[in-house]
C-alpha cells in the first residue's frame, strides 16, 4: 500500500499526506489571515486595492480548496475502504490566475500567503501530471472531440 497512484509512480502515500498536512495548515492560516487579522492591512487599503485584496483572497482558498480535494482523492487509493474498483481521482481543478501586476500595493501578509499558496498549487499540480492525471478526458464530449481530432 505504500504507492497512491499507478505501480509505475514513485509517488508514496507520504508524499501526498506530507502535501495534505501543509496544505491543511496554509488554509489555516489564510482563513485566520484573511477573516480576521487582516482587518487592519484592509482598511488601510485604497478602494482598488482593497477589491484586488478581496479577490486576492478568494482566490487563495480557491486553489487550496482544489489541492485538498484532489489530496483527499489520492490519499483514497492507499485506503483499503477504497474497494476493488477505485479509479483515479479526477485532474487537480483548474488554477485561479492571480495577475502579478494588482499584487503592487497588497500587504506582507496577503503576499506571503498568496505565493505560498501557488507554489503549492504549482508542486501539486506537477504532481497530478506525473500521475498522468492531465490525460482524463473533461467530458464526454471532450473525448469525442479529441477522438476526431486525432483521426483528422
Amino acid at each position: 500500500m505504500d504507492a497512491v497512484a499507478a505501480p509505475q509512480s514513485k509517488v508514496t502515500a507520504k508524499v501526498i499526506d506530507a502535501l495534505y498536512v501543509e496544505a491543511m495548515v496554509l488554509a489555516d492560516d489564510a482563513r485566520a489571515y484573511f477573516d480576521t487579522f487582516s482587518r487592519e492591512d484592509r482598511d488601510a487599503l485604497g478602494p482598488v486595492l482593497r477589491v484586488a485584496f478581496s479577490c486576492e483572497s478568494l482566490k487563495v482558498t480557491t486553489r487550496l480548496m482544489h489541492i485538498i480535494a484532489w489530496l483527499l482523492g489520492q490519499r483514497s487509493l492507499a485506503s483499503p475502504a477504497s474497494g476493488i474498483n477505485a479509479k483515479p481521482p479526477s485532474k487537480l481543478g483548474g488554477p485561479t490566475e492571480t495577475d502579478l501586476a494588482s499584487l503592487t500595493g497588497l500587504p506582507d501578509g496577503a503576499l506571503t500567503r498568496i505565493e505560498a499558496s501557488l507554489d503549492l498549487y504549482a508542486r501539486v499540480a506537477r504532481l497530478d501530471a506525473e500521475l498522468g492525471n492531465e490525460d482524463q478526458p473533461v467530458s464526454p464530449a471532450r473525448a469525442l472531440m479529441d477522438q476526431l481530432a486525432r483521426a483528422f
